[in-house]
C-alpha cells in the first residue's frame, strides 16, 4: 500500500437505481474499471467521446481540438517530469 501512487481511498454509498445508472453510462465510454471512470469523473466531470463524435457527425469542433492540445501538453509536462527524476 505504501508504494501505491494512489494511497488514498474514498469510498460512497448509491442506491441500486444510482449503481445501474453509473453501470450504464460506464458502457458507454472504452473503459470497464470503475475506479478509473469515477475518478474520471469526479476530477473533470465529464469524459470527452471526441472520436464518437466524430465518427457520428463527420466534424470536429475547435474546442475540442483546444482540449485536445491542453491534454497533450499535460502529458509531454508528465512524461518530461518523469523523465527527468530518471536521469
Amino acid at each position: 500500500m505504501a508504494n501505491r501512487a494512489r494511497n488514498i481511498q474514498l469510498k460512497i454509498w448509491v442506491n441500486e437505481e444510482e449503481r445501474k445508472l453509473i453501470e450504464y453510462k460506464m458502457s458507454l465510454v472504452p473503459t470497464n474499471q470503475i475506479g478509473a471512470y469515477l475518478r474520471k469523473m469526479a476530477i473533470d466531470g465529464y469524459i470527452n467521446q471526441i472520436a464518437k463524435r466524430v465518427n457520428s457527425t463527420s466534424s470536429v469542433y475547435h474546442e475540442d481540438i483546444d482540449e485536445l492540445r491542453e491534454r497533450l501538453q499535460e502529458i509531454w509536462h508528465i512524461q518530461r517530469t518523469i523523465l527527468s527524476t530518471l536521469r
